[in-house]
């Protein structure tokens, strides 16, 4: 199959549709809550889709006062036990601000580079889901074979340089140099992260790509999958590439582990 090009966008694709979604006005503490109950949330929901693999992944929130520190999950703690409550809030020294340690290295090498390279970045998803880590092996990007792969259209980026787990911020920002502009980012032999201007699109990337990668893999092993020329393609991204829409099909999701887990929020 022809290699899709990849380049880091400038903004993420402009959506197309009726489907705003105004955001409310906020006080910073109103804020901080929204963006620890969605990712709380969005732990619950990576849970639930099976892409824990025991102590690995984490998801961060920048905090909105303090934009150097972001919030992330105690390390050891299984996604699906994630509550507001016991979310660290850590700073860019990597020391632990507010909530109980340990704190996971591996994110905080990660996700301290990628925060300070994108200040328009809210939020970072990355987890060792099964679907992505076997994209990861293959040295391959995720072709435009269907509508929802289009979302990633010239917006993702592979990492080619495996060298073990990340415990540097060195390795951090190479991936963050890596990731450049766009909102996925392949991690050769590791699997895959997201970025998003909110907890919600971050997270729904995430899933979004993670499912991307088992079409593509299911195609690959029946055949040889056509992909969408490349102005079908672009237009496709134009649509349905936006955060706005990214927010609109978190929140779907979210509604519904809070009404089933109330819990997270204490």
């Amino acid at each position: 199959m022809t290699a899709v090009p990849l380049r880091a966008t400038s903004a993420a694709p402009a959506i197309a549709g009726p489907w705003p979604r105004a955001e409310p006005e906020r006080t910073l503490e109103q804020e901080r809550l929204h963006r620890k109950q969605r990712l709380a949330g969005a732990y619950r929901i990576f849970g639930q889709l099976g892409y824990g693999e025991g102590i690995a992944g984490h998801i961060t929130a920048r905090d909105p006062e303090l934009t150097d520190h972001f919030w992330v999950n105690r390390f050891g703690v299984d996604f699906r036990r994630v509550t507001v409550s016991n979310l660290l809030l850590v700073d860019s020294g990597g020391e632990i601000v507010e909530g109980q340690p340990p704190l996971n290295k591996a994110a905080f090498a990660i996700h301290s580079e990628v925060h300070a390279a994108r200040p328009d970045v809210v939020a970072a998803a990355h987890t060792h889901s099964l679907y992505g880590k076997a994209l990861s092996t293959l040295g391959e990007p995720l072709y435009p074979i269907t509508q929802d792969a289009c979302a990633f259209y010239q917006d993702h980026a592979i990492f080619d340089d495996y060298t073990g787990v990340v415990l540097s911020t060195d390795e951090g920002r190479r991936i963050a140099e890596a990731l450049g502009r766009g909102k996925l980012a392949i991690l050769a032999n590791h699997g895959l992260l997201t970025v998003g201007t909110t907890v919600e699109s971050a997270a729904y990337w995430f899933i979004t790509a993670e499912r991307a990668a088992q079409t593509q893999l299911i195609a690959q092993a029946g055949g040889r999958p056509r992909p969408l020329d490349d102005v079908t393609a672009e237009r496709t991204a134009r649509q349905i590439g936006g955060e706005t829409l990214a927010r609109w099909g978190f929140e779907a999701l979210y509604q519904i582990v809070v009404e089933e887990q109330p819990d997270l929020l204490d």
